[in-house]
């Protein structure tokens, strides 16, 4: 062997020899410390006897944890993923009962709950140990972050050109992130954009805007595969199908990637040497992990959406430390919500049940899991890496985009963006960073909250349908139960007109995402024009663009093809918007294409639904239980950002603003090729013609 191998092996072997040593220590304080964890038998023994003791069970629990725990984590995929932060600790337990159990000297014996106890410490002790020792060995760091992502396997040498990871920090919008820079909570950020003191800014920001429907399952899938079309919101009822479409669902994830990759003709922007990370779609790359899109597969090769899960849980350190910060942060938020509660906050919806856990979920296990699958991308050298990130988006939806609690998690994810740009330093390539979003938030109370009903219940009074006792009572409901009588010109019975199985089947199926809501009578078999809608409800259309939490609806027509419908009797054609553009003024610009481009979709609802909005103060209503909400135009859910190195071309050199995620694909795609990137084909005439 060469004498550097042989520094290599003596280097190895002392580092493992003071991390035995250390957990061998502290194994003897937990037995000093704890009185159901013993290491000595019931008579006594001599220090040298016990001190024995230690080191064998640390060492067996060393050698256990190395062995055997990959194995658990492996078959712990086939739980709910929700549900491996909690089994960690005791599966980690369980691992000292048997090293203590199989440990020569015939000592040792610990009360199972202290096991628990006992093996979080010395796993946690044992990582940070091993962390500091390997801190100045670049060789060291580099293997254990390859052994974070678990990418052993053998890939021929990288090209020169750079390499590009995409990093989608989900639902932060643009004035959030520059926000956050001058508050000093995204340092990291601030360094690229040059906030500090004689810094040269290494990147460059850049808002974009979104299409009518403001959510990622439309924007992510525009990105990763080059097309919104016919992505109306983020639930909607096919009718052909007779189902309801949910972006978060497996099967609608697949069938959504299905239905681009056909119309586009191409597998997507990672589709040469991708991969796909905690995403909705694989945008056509052959490594995937966390993918929606393929978890509604048999498992198999086919499907690897859950390896990511195995490959960072097969640290047993990783999964203590995890687990930990997932018990931690399931305490964070059961704090933040109690004092919510006690200050009487307002706006506020009930973050109780599982929702705790849900949020730790996101911010602590998808995060920790995602940032370790592109730390281990960027070590074999792959050439794009997309990955996304959706902590900062489920604590807004329930505290604010503006809270502390939200501002707290842009910190921690500030300092993910670092790490990763800490690992770029040890890649066998250069990289390039972009850091973007699918979608902002807008801030507001919930339409139920501000007016006692929902929209359904609204929806229901229009038609003069049987509507919850809660609701007839409100101002609304008894404003829409008034419209109705006038329409009908006969009374209302009390409580609505009740019918039979049949007439239920024809009754409205109504339907939120944020504050954009799709109304559709199933019994239709094509999407109901105004003039059959007040035909057969005279006073829905009515009761809903002359509600104050309501801004505007769009419905077909058979005179003008599409009309926009606003307060006291505005109805205005769609090709007419731009002169008179009516209820969507306060919009802003561009509102009128995005509804122009929905209304073209063939499965937007009868009725769309977009709530108010206050250019005052930015606030919308949602119609899901959400203070921070996002599906539908108002506010800054429509303005996301993209932070790009100066190395790449500028996103829009053209001086047009950036427009849907369909053209912000085109300029990822574009990059892709400045860097020498997967030579996915670009866009030519025809295939703009399809996508238009």
């Amino acid at each position: 062997m060469r004498g550097g191998q042989w520094r290599r092996i003596a280097s190895q072997v002392g580092r493992s020899a003071t991390v035995w040593a250390v957990s061998t220590l502290t194994m003897l304080v937990l037995a000093g410390i704890l009185p159901d964890f013993q290491l000595q038998s019931a008579d006594g023994d001599s220090a040298t006897r016990i001190a024995i003791t230690a080191a064998l069970g640390a060492g067996a629990f060393g050698v256990l944890s190395a062995v055997v725990w990959p194995v658990l984590v492996r078959l712990l995929l086939l739980v709910p993923a929700l549900v491996i932060g909690l089994l960690v600790f005791f599966l980690n337990g369980s691992l000292l009962l048997v090293a203590l159990r199989i440990n020569p000297t015939g000592r040792g014996a610990v009360a199972p709950e202290t096991a628990v106890i006992v093996a979080a410490v010395m796993s946690a002790v044992a990582s940070a140990t091993g962390a500091a020792l390997a801190v100045r060995d670049d060789d060291a760091y580099r293997r254990r972050l390859y052994r974070l992502a678990d990418r052993r396997r053998s890939r021929p040498p990288c090209a020169a050109s750079p390499g590009t990871v995409f990093v989608q920090l989900d639902g932060v919008g643009h004035d959030v992130l520059t926000a956050a820079v001058g508050n000093g909570l995204m340092p990291t950020v601030g360094r690229w954009l040059g906030a500090g003191d004689g810094q040269a800014p290494t990147h460059r920001l850049t808002p974009w805007h979104t299409d009518w429907s403001s959510q990622t399952g439309a924007s992510q899938l525009g990105i990763l595969h080059g097309s919104t079309f016919d992505v109306p919101a983020f639930r909607w009822y096919e009718k052909d199908h007779g189902e309801v479409v949910v972006c978060n669902r497996p099967t609608s994830a697949a069938e959504l990637q299905r239905r681009a990759v056909e119309r586009t003709g191409d597998r997507g922007l990672l589709g040469v040497d991708g991969a796909s990370r905690g995403n909705l779609f694989s945008g056509g790359a052959d490594e995937q992990a966390l993918v929606l899109s393929i978890a509604a597969r048999r498992r198999g090769r086919e499907n690897r959406s859950r390896a990511g899960y195995f490959a960072y849980f097969s640290d047993p350190a990783n999964a203590v430390r995890t687990a930990l910060s997932f018990g931690a942060e399931v305490g964070r938020e059961i704090g933040q919500s109690t004092r919510a509660r006690i200050r009487k906050q307002r706006p506020r919806v009930g973050r109780g049940g599982l929702y705790p856990f849900v949020r730790a979920f996101a911010t602590v296990v998808e995060r920790d899991v995602v940032v370790a699958a592109v730390v281990g991308d960027m070590l074999v050298g792959r050439t794009a890496v997309y990955a996304d990130l959706v902590a900062y988006d489920e604590v807004a939806h329930h505290s604010g985009p503006h809270s502390q609690d939200a501002a707290k998690v842009l910190h921690r994810l500030d300092r993910s963006l670092a790490l990763i740009a800490k690992v770029a330093e040890h890649a066998p390539r250069p990289y390039r960073i972009v850091v973007l979003s699918d979608h902002g938030q807008s801030p507001g109370e919930t339409f139920r909250a501000r007016y006692g009903l929902t929209l359904g219940d609204l929806v229901r009074a229009g038609c003069g349908l049987h509507v919850p006792r809660r609701a007839e009572h409100t101002h609304s409901g008894a404003e829409a139960r008034a419209a109705v009588r006038a329409a009908l010109r006969r009374p209302v019975e009390e409580g609505g007109e009740r019918h039979g199985p049949a007439r239920r089947r024809s009754e409205p199926i109504v339907l939120a995402s944020g504050n954009l809501g799709l109304v559709s009578f199933p019994d239709v078999p094509h999407r109901m024009t105004k003039e059959e809608i007040d035909a057969r409800h005279p006073a829905l259309l009515g009761t809903l663009a002359n509600h104050p939490g309501i801004g505007f609806l769009l419905v077909r027509s058979a005179e003008h093809g599409g009309v926009v419908l606003g307060a006291y009797g505005a109805q205005i054609p769609l090709d007419r918007l731009d002169e008179e553009p009516g209820p969507l003024a306060r919009f802003g610009p561009g509102a009128a294409d995005a509804v122009r481009r929905t209304h073209g979709f063939p499965h937007t609802a009868d009725i769309m639904v977009n709530s108010a909005y206050d250019p005052a103060d930015g606030e919308v209503l949602a119609f899901e239980e959400q203070i921070g909400s996002h599906g539908g135009l108002g506010g800054a859910q429509a303005r996301p950002f993209l932070l790009s190195p100066l190395a790449l071309s500028a996103p829009a050199g053209d001086g047009r603003a950036l427009v849907g995620a369909e053209r912000l694909h085109q300029v990822l795609r574009r990059w892709l090729h400045e860097s020498n990137g997967p030579q996915v084909p670009l866009p030519t005439a025809e295939s703009d013609r399809k996508a238009a």
